[in-house]
């Protein structure tokens, strides 16, 4: 596994972050369990969930699958860097009450004990805002934030789901309080299909020494090969990369990298993850294996090297929208 710095912190991350939200939903305890130690044996110490994973009824299951996988010991906890989040209303379906949800002081000093007390564990790594709160003042997060770091509940802040013009107000006031780091990275969907992160919110981490944690690397399985493994009778895209493929123009795009890879003698997955390796500012992206051989897959990807004429050929198929502000000025 090969490591990079957490944006302009001193925090060592692997350059493949293992996602968990299936864990609960899609997933049962035994086999969650089992790949989360296959990512610590491929040396995998960046663990990423949220406070809401689990949904529905089941708000906060992930994050307890999780807990009793470090309580089996074996420095499971020390080993990862933890990462999880806070926004969304965790209150039973049909029985939200106010302040059960967002960024105001009180939500957050509930949801962080919360979070503690299903991961069974006294800090989290990295604690992101999972989207962006309209009504409450930064001012204010700041000071719940500084708060929590000062009693050693977190050690760290990232966004998740920010616009450009976010992480710049999030960190401008976090440097005129003072003593507070600001956010140090964000969580975005990027990916080889879905490019618009680059006019503004990848500029905008950049500038303020975030890392970029993509999510949906391979944009919903449509990336992953998906016309192919139709063709062979596997399994049927389903979701965005079924409402894509509806497309005819979207199809087309799809069989072009399909048919681009296979020329090359590569798997669309492993590129699809590839290509995130190679852009400007990302740490790593957000890879949810269901099977071992998914996880391999992925940890080819980080050893795959790209040839200048791949690449070149991939942004032929998915162009991207160029420079900021160029491509949105002229």
């Amino acid at each position: 596994m090969r490591y990079t710095q957490l944006g302009r912190t001193g925090l060592k991350v692997s350059r493949l972050v293992l996602g968990t939200m299936n864990f609960g939903p899609q997933t049962d305890e035994a086999d969650s369990h089992a790949i989360m130690d296959a990512a610590l044996d491929a040396e995998i110490n960046f663990f990423d969930t949220a406070n809401v994973y689990g949904w529905g009824e089941n708000k906060g299951r992930t994050e307890s699958i999780i807990g009793n996988w470090f309580a089996q010991g074996g420095g499971r906890r020390d080993k990862v860097v933890l990462a999880t989040k806070v926004y969304g209303n965790m209150a039973a379906d049909g029985d939200a009450w106010p302040n059960h949800d967002k960024l105001s002081a009180l939500n957050i000093r509930r949801a962080v004990d919360a979070s503690l007390k299903r991961l069974q564990t006294d800090y989290i790594d990295l604690y992101q805002f999972h989207h962006v709160d309209r009504n409450t003042p930064f001012e204010e997060i700041w000071q719940a934030i500084d708060v929590l770091v000062q009693q050693g509940k977190i050690l760290y802040v990232g966004s998740s789901n920010f616009p450009g013009y976010k992480i710049a107000q999030a960190n401008e006031i976090a440097a005129r309080r003072g003593g507070t780091i600001g956010v140090v990275s964000e969580q975005c969907l990027y990916n080889l299909a879905e490019r618009r992160a680059e006019m503004e919110v990848i500029p905008a981490a950049q500038e303020y020494g975030l890392g970029v944690i993509p999510w949906s690397p391979l944009n919903g399985g449509l990336l992953g090969g998906v016309i192919k493994k139709e063709v062979e009778g596997g399994r049927r895209a389903s979701g965005r990369a079924a409402d894509a493929l509806a497309d005819p123009t979207a199809r087309a795009r799809i069989q072009a990298y399909e048919d681009l890879l296979d020329k090359h003698g590569l798997e669309p997955g492993e590129v699809a993850l590839a290509w995130l390796l190679t852009r400007p500012g990302v740490t790593g992206p957000i890879v949810g294996p269901r099977t071992d051989e998914q996880l391999a897959s992925a940890l080819r990807a980080v050893e795959l090297e790209l040839s200048d004429e791949l690449l070149a050929g991939l942004d032929e198929i998915f162009p991207g929208p160029g420079p900021s502000p160029e491509a949105f000025a002229w």
